[in-house]
């Protein structure tokens, strides 16, 4: 008998919805402060995920979320930043 192994499943901080963890990007939140895309999933830091598109990102600065994931205030500079990062992520 084999045993059926479960995707682990995350909440999408833009579009509010728990999908597959696989499907979903990391944002972290790094010890010195920086937020970034972690595309391994595996850099330290307090983790956000975020669907692979720009909208739930635009959906995320509209509702502040990766603010309230990160308990600290997120400049539009960086949710800029994030958003071309993910543009550039789409097109590959």
């Amino acid at each position: 008998m084999s045993t059926i192994k479960k995707q682990p499943q995350r909440l999408c901080i833009g579009c509010q919805e728990m999908k597959d963890k696989k499907d979903l990007l990391r944002v972290v939140c790094t010890p010195e402060g920086e937020i970034e895309l972690d595309p391994t999933g595996k850099k330290n830091g307090r983790g956000a995920y975020i669907c692979k598109n720009a909208s739930c990102l635009e959906k995320a600065m509209k509702t502040k979320g990766l603010h309230k994931a990160f308990k600290r205030e997120i400049s539009t500079q960086t949710y800029n930043r994030l958003i071309e990062e993910i543009g550039t992520l789409e097109t590959k």
